[in-house]
C-alpha cells in the first residue's frame, strides 16, 4: 500500500512539474514519462475504483491535454499515443467528473488524427482504440465515427493491409443515414485516394506531422500539374525540362475540387466529383502508365471486401429510401471507376446493366438490380432525373436481348442442349424482370409512359418463343391504359406521403369519379376473353 502510494504520488507530481518546465509545457510529448505517468493513473484509478483518486487527478490529465493540443503545430514529436491514454481516461472517468467525451474526441481526430494518420504506431493504437471503445462508442457518440469516416478512410488507404483485420471491425461503425450515401464513392475511390496521397507526399514531403488541409493550400496547383505533365508528356515538373511558363500553373485553381474533396478529413455530404477534369483525367491515365505501388496493391485488394461488408449492411440495416437513393449513384459510378482489370472484376455491381448477357453471374446481378428499380420507382417522384437515367438503361438491355438471344450465344456449340435451355430460360427471366421494371418506373413517373408503351409493344409484337414474356407486357400495356389500376397493381410497394394506397388494392370507393371500370380481367387467374360475371360494376359501386 505505501509503495502504491509513493508511485501515486511521483506520477501525480510528474504531471503537475511539466506544467512549470518551459520545454516540456510546450511540446509535452516530447517527454515519454508523461504518457506512462497517465498509463500508471489511470491503472490506479481502474484499480481503485475511488472517485475521490478520479477527482484528483482529473485536473492534471485535463491540463495535460489542453497543452498538448494548443502545442500541435510546433511538436516535433508524435503526440498521438499521449491523447489517446487521456481520452481513454475521459471515457472511463468522464462522468464521475462530469467531463463531456465529446469535444475533446472531435479534437484527437481534428487536430491530431489529421497530422498523424500517416504514423504507423498512432494509426494502429486508433483502431486500437476505437475497437476497444466501440460499444460506448456507438452508443454515446453515435455522430463521431461517421463525421470522420474520411479521415478513417484515410488511416486504412495508408497504412495498408496490416490493419485491415482490425479496421473491418471498426467498418460498421462509419455508417449512419447521414453517411451511407456519401461513403458509397469513397469507397470506390479509394484507389484514387492512394494515388492522391503519394502524390502529395512525393511534392511535399512525409505525411507524418503535416496537415495535409494547409499544405494543400500551397502545393495542389503544382500536384495536378505535375500529374497533368506526367501523364501527357512522360515527364514531371521536377525533370526540369522544357519551356514550362508560370502562366500555366496558373490555369489550376488553388482550391482544386478534385483534391479537396478526396483529400478531406470530415464528411460533407456527397460532392460533385469532377472526374471529366484535366486532373483526374491525368491522375487516371499516369496510374495506368506507372509501375503500381505496394500501397496502391494492397487498397486495390481490400477496397473490394470494404464494399461487400458495405453492401451486407445496406441490404440489412438502411431503410429503403436510402437504398433507393444508393442506385442512381452505383448507375452513374460505373464509368468513373479505378482502371485496373482485377480491381473492376471484384466489384461486379458495377458492370453495366446492358452487360448482363456475358455470364451467370451478370444476369443475376442484373435481376437484382431491375427488381431494384421497379420496386423503389427510380427514387421516387422526387428523382426524374435519374429515373430517366435508369429507364434508358432498361430500354438498352431489353433491345439487346429482344433483338437476338445473345445469352452466352458465342458458346453454343460446346455446351449441352442442357446448357442451351437453361440460357435460354435465364434469358427469359431477365426479360420478364425488364419488362416488369420498365413498366413499374412508368407508372411511378408518368412522363415515361409513352416511351414505356413503346418498349412494351415491341416485345408485345414479337412473339419470341417464350410466351411469358410477350404476354406479361402485353398484359402491362393493358394495365397502363388504367392508371388508378395500374398504380394500384404495379405502384409503391409502400404508401407514400403523397399516394396513400397499399399496392395491389382498388379503392371501389372512388369508382364514381374516377376510370376504374375496364378492369383488364386477363390478368386475374390467367382469365383472357370476357368477364365471368353478370353484374355491372355500377352495383358495387357507391353512389353519391
Amino acid at each position: 500500500m505505501a509503495d502504491r502510494d509513493r508511485d501515486w504520488d511521483w506520477h501525480l507530481r510528474t504531471l503537475s512539474s511539466s506544467a512549470r518546465d518551459s520545454n516540456v509545457a510546450n511540446d509535452p510529448a516530447s517527454d515519454s514519462s508523461l504518457l506512462q505517468s497517465v498509463k500508471k493513473l489511470y491503472e490506479l484509478c481502474k484499480a481503485e475504483n475511488s472517485e475521490d483518486l478520479v477527482a484528483r487527478v482529473y485536473p492534471q490529465i485535463n491540463k495535460l491535454f489542453q497543452r498538448s493540443v494548443a502545442s500541435l503545430s510546433q511538436s516535433r514529436t508524435s503526440i498521438g499515443l499521449l491523447l489517446l491514454a487521456i481520452l481513454q481516461f475521459y471515457l472511463d472517468f468522464g462522468e464521475r467528473v462530469l467531463h463531456d467525451a465529446d469535444p475533446s474526441l472531435r479534437t484527437f481526430f481534428r487536430s491530431c488524427l489529421s497530422r498523424e494518420f500517416a504514423d504507423p504506431v498512432v494509426a494502429e493504437a486508433t483502431i486500437d482504440f476505437l475497437n476497444a471503445n466501440k460499444k460506448k462508442l456507438l452508443t454515446s457518440f453515435p455522430t463521431l465515427l461517421p463525421q470522420f469516416f474520411p479521415l478513417m478512410l484515410k488511416l486504412i488507404a495508408w497504412n495498408g493491409e496490416k490493419l485491415e483485420k482490425s479496421f473491418m471491425k471498426v467498418f460498421s461503425g462509419l455508417m449512419s443515414p447521414g453517411s451511407f450515401l456519401p461513403l458509397f464513392p469513397s469507397l470506390v475511390d479509394l484507389p484514387i485516394l492512394v494515388v492522391a496521397l503519394e502524390k502529395v507526399e512525393k511534392s511535399s514531403g512525409s505525411l507524418v506531422g503535416n496537415s495535409i488541409a494547409s499544405m494543400q493550400k500551397s502545393t495542389a496547383p503544382e500536384m495536378l500539374l505535375a500529374l497533368m505533365d506526367e501523364a501527357y508528356t512522360g515527364s514531371t515538373i521536377g525533370d526540369g525540362g522544357g519551356d514550362s511558363e508560370s502562366e500555366d500553373s496558373s490555369t489550376i485553381d488553388v482550391a482544386d475540387p478534385l483534391f479537396l474533396d478526396l483529400l478531406k478529413d470530415e464528411n460533407d455530404g456527397i460532392a460533385e466529383r469532377h472526374w471529366t477534369s484535366p486532373g483526374m483525367a491525368a491522375a487516371l491515365q499516369a496510374a495506368i502508365n506507372t509501375p503500381q505501388s505496394d500501397r496502391l496493391k494492397h487498397i486495390l485488394r481490400m477496397a473490394p471486401q470494404f464494399l461487400d461488408v458495405y453492401f451486407s449492411i445496406a441490404l440489412r440495416d438502411v431503410n429503403n429510401s436510402l437504398v433507393c437513393a444508393l442506385i442512381p449513384l452505383l448507375m452513374s459510378r460505373n464509368a468513373t471507376i479505378f482502371p485496373d482489370k482485377i480491381y473492376s472484376y471484384e466489384k461486379p455491381i458495377m458492370d453495366r446493366l446492358g452487360e448482363a448477357y456475358d455470364s451467370p453471374e451478370k444476369t443475376e446481378l442484373a435481376l437484382q438490380l431491375c427488381w431494384a428499380i421497379g420496386e423503389h420507382g427510380g427514387g421516387g417522384g422526387s428523382h426524374k432525373d435519374e429515373a430517366r437515367e435508369l429507364f434508358e438503361g432498361l430500354e438498352l438491355l431489353l433491345y439487346e436481348n429482344l433483338a437476338s438471344s445473345r445469352l452466352g450465344l458465342g458458346q453454343q456449340s460446346v455446351f449441352s442442349s442442357d446448357s442451351q435451355t437453361s440460357r435460354k430460360s435465364s434469358q427469359s427471366r431477365l426479360l420478364c424482370f425488364v419488362v416488369t421494371a420498365i413498366a413499374k418506373l412508368a407508372t411511378n413517373h408518368r412522363e415515361l409512359l409513352p416511351r414505356a408503351r413503346v418498349s412494351l409493344g415491341k416485345v408485345a409484337r414479337s412473339r419470341i418463343s417464350d410466351v411469358r414474356v410477350w404476354r406479361r407486357a402485353r398484359d402491362y400495356l393493358g394495365l397502363m391504359t388504367e392508371p388508378a389500376i395500374s398504380l394500384s397493381v404495379l405502384g409503391p410497394s409502400r404508401p407514400s406521403h403523397g399516394q396513400m394506397q397499399n399496392p395491389g388494392t382498388v379503392k371501389w370507393s372512388d369508382g364514381a369519379t374516377k376510370m376504374i371500370a375496364h378492369v383488364p380481367f386477363y390478368i386475374l387467374g390467367g382469365q383472357e376473353g370476357p368477364p365471368f360475371h353478370d353484374f355491372l360494376f355500377s352495383d358495387t359501386l357507391p353512389r353519391r
